[in-house]
């Protein structure tokens, strides 16, 4: 049914047909014959020119009783609009996580030399990390090695997502060598210095607070894929017998504590276990993806996941988005317009990510939060509605995903450098043509 404003600007309702009844039942309807697509959820070129666009009610790897979304054809994506404003009784206090789409440049090196741990800057958190749940996204930006200083986390395990430059990880369990496109999952409680191994060096840090990291179920996937176990490289033990000052910090509720020791605490000469610091390269990851068509949830890229209370519904996953090959058959190939109960924050470790045409850089982030409307910018959205499809690699590229089910808070220092006119990238989508 089809309805048009009256001469008042009111909505005049034609006769409407019978509800449709049941409750959680798989529903279809269409206002306009030929609207919605049969067979598939996202063609490369919608009836009369709408937008697909899915509306994820649960995480994407729910059970699938569990799993509600339905796909919207409209006649512009939700993703076209400006700015919100907070609007708030004077009775509210505080500043609440905000649906607003938000987008960084890459942090500049610091001037003056600074090591690791100092360069830390928190950019998004969410969650309790004396409660034991979310997570802090930070980046990091260094040229100095840590020297006599170690560090240590009691809220919680550390990925370490390099993006510029080499690094050296001193735990006290081993020694990793950690270069760009390879990352390093560091436990709770671990103590752990880190030296550069060029001039600078610069990246991401994501602080999960909740159950530590795991690899995902694969379910009908089967036994075999995305990140498999043998890839993961834990060091071998190592010790350093140094009687001199070192300061060791802590960090345990949010704060930083310090002390002196009169030793290296990088002392331990054997251990054995199954709590220890990994590395993995991303580039062994199996990419799955659909053979025939639609683009699927990203949830196939999910390299780590750190579970919640709920099944399905993860405290955080680490996604990625690697070298693939794009071969499904009438369908828009790059994400597609999309609302989803998790928030996401992205980065980009090297090259271009398909569905943003500018404006992200390696050393980015941008942010898209619980049911916050995003998808490809203009650009992007026109280059893959009229392209000729053929078997397509993205080649030279490295994206990831931290999603998570609490929504992102914004840092005092974050907001007051987020990039300005994010919005505007989705500025000038035609309405579709249906009449």
């Amino acid at each position: 049914m089809r309805v048009q404003p009256d001469d008042h600007g009111e909505t005049a309702l034609e006769p409407q047909p019978a509800m449709m009844t049941g409750f959680g039942n798989h529903f279809a309807t269409e206002a306009l014959p030929g609207a919605l697509p049969i067979g598939r959820n996202s063609p490369q070129r919608p009836a009369f020119g709408l937008y697909a666009e899915q509306l994820s009610g649960t995480a994407f790897t729910m059970a699938r009783a569990e799993n509600r979304r339905s796909w919207l054809y409209r006649l512009r994506p939700s993703a076209s609009h400006p700015a919100y404003a907070l609007a708030r009784d004077a009775a509210d206090a505080g500043q609440p996580a905000g649906p607003n789409r938000l987008r960084w440049d890459p942090r500049p090196l610091p001037e003056t030399p600074t090591n690791f741990h100092d360069s830390i800057l928190p950019m998004l958190w969410n969650g309790d990390a004396d409660a034991m749940t979310g997570v802090t996204f930070s980046t990091y930006a260094c040229t100095a090695s840590m020297g006599n200083q170690a560090f240590f986390s009691a809220d919680g395990e550390m990925l370490v997502i390099p993006e510029q430059g080499g690094l050296i990880l001193f735990t006290e369990m081993g020694v990793i060598d950690l270069e760009p496109l390879q990352i390093a999952l560091i436990p709770r409680g671990v103590r752990y210095r880190v030296a550069l191994k060029g001039a600078a060096a610069r990246g991401y840090l994501c602080e999960n607070h909740g159950a530590p990291f795991r690899l995902p179920d694969l379910g009908p996937i089967g036994s075999n894929g995305l990140a498999n176990p043998r890839d993961f490289e834990t060091p071998h033990a190592w010790f350093e017998d140094r009687d001199e000052p070192f300061e060791l910090i802590q960090k345990f509720g949010g704060r930083l504590w310090t002390t002196t020791l009169d030793h290296s605490p990088f002392d331990v000469v054997a251990w054995h276990g199954n709590l220890a610091p990994v590395r993995y390269d991303l580039r062994h990851f199996n990419t799955l993806g659909s053979i025939s068509f639609d683009h699927p949830d990203p949830s196939i890229f999910t390299v780590l996941t750190s579970p919640s209370d709920t099944p399905g519904r993860a405290n955080a996953d680490f996604v990625i988005f690697p070298p693939r090959w794009l071969v499904a058959e009438d369908t828009f190939r790059p994400p597609w317009f999309h609302r989803n109960l998790m928030s996401e924050a992205m980065g980009l470790i090297a090259g271009a990510y398909d569905a943003k045409a500018d404006g992200f850089a390696p050393g980015g982030i941008s942010l898209h939060n619980r049911m916050s409307a995003h998808g490809p910018d203009v650009a992007s959205w026109r280059a893959a509605t009229d392209a000729v499809l053929a078997p397509q690699k993205i080649a030279d590229t490295m994206a990831f995903m931290v999603e998570t089910a609490l929504p992102w808070r914004v840092t005092d220092w974050a907001m007051a450098r987020a990039q300005p006119g994010y919005d505007a990238v989705w500025d000038g989508i035609p309405k579709a043509r249906i009449g």
